[in-house]
């Protein structure tokens, strides 16, 4: 394959993630169809993945690039400009990636229209009790995990950067990614104004491992619940309801928490029912009680990580105008 160029160009962007990158490189080996290179990116890491790249990548048409660490959405505009293919698709170092995965794809696109694409994200058997009680945190409906997209959207599918990909002249019409939490989303967004047609390839899903532990995940959370004020400032028209739906829980939740210590225990009866629900909800689908249980929590911190970091910018960004104002958010929105 390194003499042909290919269809595909994988970029994956890598900070410190060396046995998760073996993963992800023994699953792109794996692939029943071999039409793409893998363009991986090391970002300034402290541990880099020469050891997975030597050990797992061989038979890939393989790319290994070091730099100095900038970020993920520099890395990837880095390895956006070393690809070779009609198409540029982007993972996160901590995916796995079915072996039918480009099959999907060189099938389905050409019948699509798309320009953009992007697909869904699940847990491996093979991953942690701790990760699968993060992946249906994320991806559950009931956890608002839906707006993320798959069998059911409350927003309009936008592609993410653990799964998303588009065409070479997609690039070179909206550019690279910006640095910035929520790039992909940022991206996305750029994509559809230009008028571009974004749409879902629901069989060509990935797995994906998110964070390994609930102190983390947190973090990951809130930050994407700051990033939407954000993203609101560059886009007006962005901020839907649905993106409010976790600080209105957390208003709520503490109100009934609240109401419960002061007035009458019954206050905590709503609580209470929405967390068996999730309980509920995930031992169906992950068909584990440990799961289930570990689910609960990881609920909570999903809703409240993102409403908390929702509440904060929209308070700081918008009541108060601290932070970068909109003028500047303006202005980045016009660079490329």
């Amino acid at each position: 394959m390194k003499g042909k160029t290919p269809r595909f160009s994988v970029i994956v962007p890598v900070y410190n993630r060396n046995e998760e990158v073996a993963d992800l490189l023994e699953s792109l080996a794996a692939q029943t169809c071999k039409d793409f290179e893998t363009i991986l990116v090391e970002d300034g890491s402290t541990l880099p993945c020469t050891e997975a790249v030597e050990r797992c990548g061989k038979g890939l048409d393989l790319h290994y690039i070091h730099k100095s660490n900038e970020g993920r959405s520099i890395a990837r505009n880095q390895g956006i400009e070393l690809a070779r293919g009609e198409w540029l698709v982007f993972f996160d170092s901590d995916c796995v990636i079915p072996p039918d995965y480009f099959a999907i794809l060189s099938e389905a696109l050409p019948k699509s229209g798309l320009d953009c694409f992007g697909g869904p994200d699940s847990a491996h058997a093979s991953f942690s009790d701790v990760q699968k009680a993060i992946n249906f945190a994320m991806t559950s409906f009931i956890t608002t995990g839906g707006i993320r997209g798959g069998k059911v959207s409350l927003e309009k599918f936008t592609p993410r950067s653990f799964n998303m990909g588009y065409t070479r002249r997609v690039y070179e019409s909206v550019g690279g990614f910006r640095e910035m939490f929520s790039e992909d989303i940022d991206m996305s967004m750029r994509i559809r104004n230009a008028g571009f047609r974004i749409g879902l390839v629901r069989d060509a899903g990935v797995y994906h491992k998110r964070r390994v532990d609930f102190k983390k995940f947190m973090r990951q959370v809130y930050v994407f619940g700051m990033s939407r004020i954000t993203l609101k400032l560059l886009y007006p028209d962005s901020l839907k309801a649905v993106h409010a739906l976790p600080a209105v829980a957390v208003v709520l939740g503490v109100l009934c928490c609240v109401l419960g210590c002061l007035v009458s225990p019954l206050w905590f009866l709503p609580v209470g029912a929405y967390l068996l629900a999730v309980f509920v909800a995930a031992a169906v689908s992950t068909q584990s009680l440990k799961i289930a249980l570990l689910a609960v929590p990881a609920s909570i911190i999903q809703i409240c990580g993102y409403g908390c970091g929702f509440i904060k910018a929209w308070f700081t960004k918008i009541v108060l105008g601290r932070g970068r104002n909109v003028d500047e958010e303006i202005e980045m929105r016009r660079g490329k």
